[in-house]
């Protein structure tokens, strides 16, 4: 069918500006990783637009890596971002399971329950004297259990449930299965795309994570990569990067850019992944039947 000239208009305008969007969402990040590898001095005095490096040196990187802490941080927010996302889908998935439920008695009564806590909290300070009452604090356990379970999520994890017949959990009752069996090996497998969701949502909350580790913990070998780099974004110079380096203060700035890269990149990697599943999870979890 031939289109009108409205409509040829009307997707030229929007073409543009998508790439007007796309230009603003990405410089940025090409500023950040243009800097990282810029040569220092011309990268102090440049204050143009840049779009290629000023330069180019790899000192930053290197210096970045001779950084223990740096390694340190690493290792700590892959584990905290491990084992804080296998918990999250473990009690999401049995909560959501639960309350998808139609027959479960007071379900109402605990929707509602659980729905008043995404609006009303106690707050950081009754938050952290429950924390610490439960011996939490200064542990790794502190960046893990109090963020067990994400409302929000867990309702996005429900709807998707429920969107599932009813008929074949029914018909696996009928054979026998128990309520762990019909989760695990029928709703689950099932339930792929809401899966590589939450895995993505709960992945970049842990990864990101700032304010938790900054409240609950004490010693520096539990530092997760996001306080290494507040340590080195703050400093005017570079003493904190390992003894006997004096690199100045512009190696400085692209040290700064450099840790933006690292701590940035990893997760980055992880969305073409799990693209081809995100739509599609979600708007199933997001569409109630």
């Amino acid at each position: 069918m031939k289109r009108s000239t409205g409509e040829r208009v009307f997707d030229a305008v929007n073409i543009i500006f998508l790439i007007f969007v796309i230009a603003v969402s990405l410089y940025p990040m090409l500023y950040i990783l243009n800097s990282s590898v810029s040569d220092p001095d011309r990268l102090i005095r440049s204050q143009s637009f840049m779009l290629l490096p000023e330069g180019f040196q790899l000192k930053a990187y290197q210096y970045v890596f001779q950084n223990p802490k740096i390694y340190t941080g690493y290792m700590n927010t892959l584990f905290y971002v491990v084992a804080g996302t296998a918990l999250n889908l473990l009690m999401t998935s049995l909560a959501a399971y639960t309350l998808s439920r139609k027959d479960l008695l007071g379900r109402k009564f605990l929707m509602k329950l659980i729905t008043f806590t995404m609006f009303f909290g106690g707050g950081m300070i009754p938050t952290f004297l429950l924390v610490n009452n439960l011996g939490l604090v200064n542990t790794p356990w502190a960046m893990i259990v109090p963020t067990a379970i994400n409302t929000f999520y867990f309702l996005i994890m429900k709807t998707s449930f429920e969107a599932l017949p009813m008929e074949m959990i029914e018909s696996a009752k009928m054979d026998g299965a128990t309520d762990f069996t019909i989760l695990f090996r029928i709703v689950l497998p099932l339930s792929k795309s809401i899966l590589a969701v939450m895995l993505l949502y709960y992945a970049v909350d842990h990864w990101n994570d700032f304010v938790t580790p900054l409240l609950y913990l004490r010693d520096q070998s539990l530092y997760p990569i996001q306080i290494i780099l507040r340590d080195i974004l703050i400093g005017s110079s570079t003493e904190s990067m390992g003894a006997g380096v004096d690199t100045g203060y512009a190696i400085g700035e692209n040290i700064k850019y450099a840790t933006i890269i690292i701590s940035t990149l990893p997760i980055m990697l992880v969305y073409p992944f799990i693209q081809k599943y995100f739509v599609q999870g979600a708007l199933i979890g997001a569409v109630k039947q």
